[in-house]
């Protein structure tokens, strides 16, 4: 099944249409495994109307991926193929092939090729050079190892200034999940976002005809599940020392946010620390907020960072699996107990958080609200904690928002606790405590509002956003 992808469909159409700077092209498209790297590559081709031709290296000699390519390009079986002794002579025996051609070359899984011969990106660069930037192929480079394929990107790389042009592939927005599961109502479909994110692969294993609950028993918790396996499959793809990666993701899932809760969760010193979580970092598993409170020119000196798990559902295995790993097959009855004890905290504090920033941030491009704030965030520090934080600093506006998951309405004393007694402790917190600064208010919460909520929120002019408005806008 694909779903979405208009706007990277829409990129790949037009690289089919342009002459500049020539129309040869040689794109990269990388993401995270899952994310769906593929299905894109193949529905393109596919719908391009140009003859192409789709390869998938292997982990196997490079002769054999040689061979394999060129029977790829002719049709042949590999055995029919003949053998090249290097990259450099099978990229001229393609050359030929192409020559005078409007052909699409995808290479998939590009780390392999490159991990079995490093002098095959080399060897490309001189093809690029000698034949194919004057001809009229588009070659398409793929892979999921994302340290390998940004390093491509990289000065010292031989593609160096080669690239016509790159796309790092995103997870599917919450919108795409309506058609994943389209009789599941928005609350169920945000809890889904919470558990798996956009996720392609993770979106498709879940059952449609089954509720959340009976996913995460019977497709989740299942002891053959892919689910169960994925985070150290992902992780043992892409670093050579996985376990004090792996310790390090369970620290943070299970709630160490800080360098020095972190290494004291993992034993690691803060040195060894740094680097791994910089790694972690790069393969877009861990990052590093910042109050949004916080001005731009002192962001990248600010030591108020806190690190948290990027992906979904790393969040949700190393919440609430990853500390029962051991039980998951012989009491999976006592694991969906714990996840069913922590699972509406969890989705308020993740998905609905998110998608609440997400609400903000699209209305103010929009020209919804009474700012344009810089970024949509969040804030903290030793005397408040504000779920949505919206700074416009030149204009010192600020809208702060409040969440919840609750399943009662949001009652009058939360949208007055905002107001009354966070807003003066955030503006404390600001330059010049927030002298100057004019506050407007949203409030999100998944079973909408009380009458006298109503009442009090729209004295203040505050926006009421519950879980239907928030799905059907986003979606």
């Amino acid at each position: 099944m694909f779903i979405d992808r208009e706007q990277e469909l829409a990129f790949l159409q037009r690289v089919l249409q342009r002459r500049r700077p020539g129309p040869a092209q040689l794109l990269l498209l990388y993401g995270r495994r899952r994310v769906g790297k593929s299905s894109l590559l193949m529905h393109w081709v596919a719908q391009s109307g140009l003859p192409y031709t789709y390869w998938t290296a292997e982990k196997e000699p490079a002769a054999l991926q040689r061979r394999k390519l060129y029977a790829a390009l002719q049709g042949l079986a590999v055995q029919h193929a003949p053998i090249f002794g290097s990259w450099a002579e099978v990229w001229d025996a393609v050359a030929i092939l192409l020559a005078g051609k409007r052909h699409i070359l995808v290479l998939d899984e590009l780390p392999y090729m490159m991990e079995s011969d490093p002098a095959a990106l080399s060897a490309l660069q001189h093809a690029w050079d000698r034949h194919f930037q004057h001809m009229e192929a588009l070659i398409t480079l793929c892979g999921s190892q994302i340290r390998v394929m940004e390093g491509i990107q990289s000065s010292q790389s031989p593609l160096f200034g080669r690239l016509t042009g790159r796309w790092y592939l995103q997870p599917l927005p919450f919108s795409a999940l309506h058609a994943f599961f389209p009789t599941w109502s928005v609350e169920e479909r945000i809890a889904a976002y919470a558990l798996v994110g956009g996720i392609p692969a993770y979106l498709g294993w879940l059952d449609p005809e089954l509720s959340l609950v009976e996913n995460i028993h019977e497709v989740i918790l299942d002891p053959g599940s892919m689910f169960g396996a994925e985070p150290a499959f992902l992780l043992y793809d892409e670093v050579r020392e996985p376990q004090p990666h792996l310790a390090i993701l369970k620290a943070i899932g299970a709630g160490a946010h800080t360098l020095e809760t972190i290494s004291q969760a993992t034993m690691l010193s803060k040195a060894h620390l740094s680097g791994y979580l910089a790694r972690l970092q790069d393969l877009k598993l861990v990052e590093r907020r910042l109050p949004a409170t916080i001005h731009p020119t002192a962001q990248h000196t600010s030591r108020k960072g806190r690190y948290h798990l990027s992906d979904a559902y790393f969040r949700f295995y190393f919440r609430f699996l990853a500390p029962y790993h051991d039980r998951l097959v012989s009491a999976p009855h006592v694991v969906l107990k714990q996840i069913q004890m922590g699972l509406r905290a969890f989705i308020g504090q993740t998905a609905f958080e998110e998608l609440s920033r997400r609400w903000v941030s699209e209305q103010a491009q929009a020209g919804n609200l009474p700012l344009t704030p810089a970024l949509v965030g969040s804030h903290w520090s030793r005397t408040v904690q504000v779920d949505v934080v919206a700074p416009d600093w030149q204009n010192r506006k600020l809208l702060l928002g409040e969440c919840t998951w609750q399943a009662d309405k949001l009652d009058r004393q939360v949208v007055r606790e905002l107001i009354e007694q966070k807003t003066p402790r955030l503006l404390a917190d600001l330059p010049n405590s927030g002298a100057g600064w004019s506050v407007s208010y949203a409030y999100f919460a998944r079973s909408g509002f009380t009458s006298d909520a109503q009442h009090e929120a729209q004295r203040h002019g505050a926006l009421l956003v519950d879980a239907a408005q928030l799905g059907a806008e986003l979606g």
